[in-house]
């Protein structure tokens, strides 16, 4: 794997994939090494996408300061990175928490960003919270599912912070629009692949700056795609749509039948709304 060497001297690694122009992609986790990321159902075949590991995560080596697995740090890695592929600008596409760190990058780095997209986003870096109501809400739109009732009471449990890991195991589905054979890998597949430690630093205090991200995102000037996953409970797609307010250029997406991993649930449709927001 290629690697370049951040700021403060961590050596972080990527993954090439596909062909055409590059697509930088930020994962999320928080904190999962990128390769969930996989082909992105197929986009490879429009966009070489640029796959970070994270610091702490797949190849990408440890920072001797655990601080610098603050999202708010790690922007400077993003720069890094596009300083050495050499574009000028980038278009940049993050998942999930990954969100939070490419907002946070387009808003100290505007000149930077060509286009943008925004799968399935974290609200931190806007201060947009997904209460129970949303969770609860979305679980509701899956009808008759024989795992459901245990989701369910997983769910509650989460909320009430007394889960158990059985509990979080059960959970899981309510994160795919199918949970079928291909979801239960994807999911099984986590355990090996997240920082949980480098997790729960990416969003310590100080981390995000609501009020200043916003102030400084509207000045951005790049085209911004939200997607959301029509069953999907963080965000919903009502919390998107609000993401979505905080860029003058922002399109709002609801992907149907798509939870938190669009591109697993409907390749076609993901890679077709995603290549038509890139295209010139």
């Amino acid at each position: 794997m290629p690697t370049f060497t951040a700021p403060d001297g961590t050596t972080l690694a990527y993954r090439r994939v596909g062909r055409g122009e590059p697509l930088i992609c930020l994962p999320g986790g928080a904190m999962r090494a990128a390769a969930y990321l996989g082909d992105l159902g197929g986009l490879a075949a429009h966009r070489t996408l640029i796959l970070l590991d994270l610091r702490g995560t797949g190849r990408s080596g440890v920072p001797a300061d655990p601080a610098g697995y603050r999202c708010d740090r790690q922007v400077a890695d993003v720069e890094a990175l596009r300083a050495h592929l050499g574009p000028d600008r980038i278009d940049l596409l993050a998942h999930s928490a990954g969100a939070s760190l490419a907002t946070r990058y387009a808003a100290e780095h505007p000149e930077r960003i060509g286009r943008l997209a925004l799968i399935t986003p974290s609200g931190a870096a806007l201060g947009i919270p997904f209460g129970d109501a949303d969770y609860r809400a979305a679980a509701r739109l899956r009808g008759e599912r024989p795992w459901l009732p245990a989701a369910l009471a997983a769910l509650d449990a989460v909320l009430a912070g007394t889960a158990t890991p059985e509990q979080r195991t059960d959970l899981l589905p309510l994160l795919y629009g199918r949970w079928d054979e291909t979801a239960r890998a994807h999911a099984a597949a986590e355990a090996g692949q997240r920082n949980a430690e480098a997790a729960e630093a990416y969003r310590a205090e100080g981390a995000f700056d609501p009020a200043g991200t916003r102030a400084a995102l509207a000045g951005l000037k790049a085209p911004v795609l939200v997607l959301a996953g029509e069953l999907d409970g963080g965000p919903t797609p009502a919390r998107a749509a609000e993401f979505a307010e905080a860029f003058p250029l922002a399109v709002h997406r609801v992907q149907a039948g798509a939870g938190h991993y669009p591109w697993l649930d409907d390749a076609d449709a993901f890679v077709r709304t995603v290549t038509d927001f890139l295209a010139p």
